[in-house]
């Protein structure tokens, strides 16, 4: 410790490393001591301590790696477009990282045209854990690569994985050395589907080192690019997540967000349901059968975090129920409890997954009409069912 002390930076050797140029390891920010509301911030003494370490975090990323705090930062949803957009002027590999449980809500609208047209897409669909063990591999692929298709991308590779518990991480280290070719590697996604943790796991794959990106289930937690070196002087650069406003992970309060990123495979819960019934999903959404087929009972199977709880009633008289109930048998609830929640009315042609974006989805069978009730600004709706 005296040896630590003695070396600790002056104020001046401080401020001409910050001219040059320092950057948070954690979370990609440029380093800086004056403003605390902005990104990047650390008090000059800290500083000075941390200056001679290979180790540098910003204020922000030190609470969340120590803490599991987060502080509120003023980039806005156009300064993280901005960055991703950087990538089109590059010849990359974009590796595309996509959250397998919300998967529309964690899709990036006009992908291409963000990184360039010309650069191949290799797709990973992280979080398979969540899905049900049940399900084949190849199925899964073939469902990713037609959603795909219907946003004008075709992936030059699919993958499956979970960054938490690393799987099939070998092979996808060797599908990116495969198709980079020489180039730099992208990492791209919108915030929670994990890209730093994969990114980490990569890292300790290939140096042995833990825990280098800040991770945390707090949306835009990597701040700006973070470029890992590779072997052949190219890099492998975790980008910003992009972060979408009709996802729950905005609705909810920090000290709920467990309820809306799962951690364990999802157990189905399936209800045999009459037309006029409800089930309430905690205080967050709600669920109507208006009308089943014919006079068979409609079987409505849900996928949300296991410990959401999930309550049937009468659609009559469950607007008072939920006025009665929100925040105690119904729980968790919005951080705007004031406001109501809006319904989406559908009717479904195929067998269909009704989504409530980053919370989870009910598989349906064709032919019933049903609404769904989520936060304004949620998006709700129906996709080919994925189960």
């Amino acid at each position: 410790m005296v040896e630590k002390e003695a070396t600790m930076a002056t104020k001046e050797e401080v401020q001409e490393a910050l001219e040059e140029g320092l950057y948070c390891i954690g979370c990609g920010a440029k380093m800086q001591t004056t403003d605390k509301e902005e990104v990047g911030f650390l008090p000059m003494s800290a500083l000075q301590k941390q200056l001679e370490s290979e180790q540098l975090l910003c204020q922000r990323c030190f609470r969340l790696r120590h803490y599991n705090e987060i502080q509120p930062v003023s980039l806005t949803d156009d300064d993280f477009i901005k960055l991703l957009h950087q990538v089109s002027e590059a010849k990359a590999l974009i590796v595309y990282v996509l959250d397998l449980f919300d998967f529309s809500g964690s899709t990036i609208p006009g992908l291409p045209r963000f990184v360039g047209s010309d650069n191949p897409i290799f797709v990973v669909g992280n979080k398979v854990d969540l899905l049900p063990k049940s399900l084949k591999p190849n199925k899964i692929k073939d469902w990713v690569r037609g959603q795909l298709k219907e946003q004008g991308i075709k992936p030059v590779d699919v993958a499956l994985t979970s960054a938490a518990h690393p799987a099939n991480l070998d092979d996808i280290l060797s599908t990116i050395d495969e198709l980079r070719a020489g180039r730099d590697v992208y990492v791209v996604g919108t915030t929670n589907v994990g890209k730093s943790t994969l990114i980490n796991q990569i890292i300790k794959s290939k140096t042995g080192v833990q825990e280098l990106i800040t991770t945390s289930r707090f949306p835009g937690t990597t701040l700006d690019q973070i470029a890992i070196p590779l072997d052949d002087g190219k890099a492998l650069i975790d980008t910003p997540g992009i972060i979408k406003a009709d996802q729950y992970a905005h609705q909810v309060s920090d000290k709920d967000l467990k309820y809306v990123l799962p951690k364990n495979e999802i157990k189905a819960r399936t209800y045999q349901l009459n037309p006029e019934q409800t089930i309430f999903i905690g205080g967050l959404a709600r669920f109507d059968l208006l009308a089943g087929v014919g006079d068979q009972k409609t079987s409505a199977t849900f996928y949300f975090e296991n410990n959401l709880n999930l309550h049937r009633t009468k659609m009559a008289g469950a607007d008072d129920f939920y006025e009665k109930h929100q925040g105690s048998l119904l729980a968790p609830v919005p951080k705007d409890q004031s406001a109501k929640l809006v319904g989406h009315e559908f009717k479904t042609k195929t067998a269909a997954d009704l989504v409530f974006a980053g919370l989870g989805f009910i598989t349906l069978p064709a032919g019933v009409t049903v609404k769904g009730y989520a936060p304004a600004g949620v998006a709700v709706f129906l996709r080919k069912a994925m189960i």
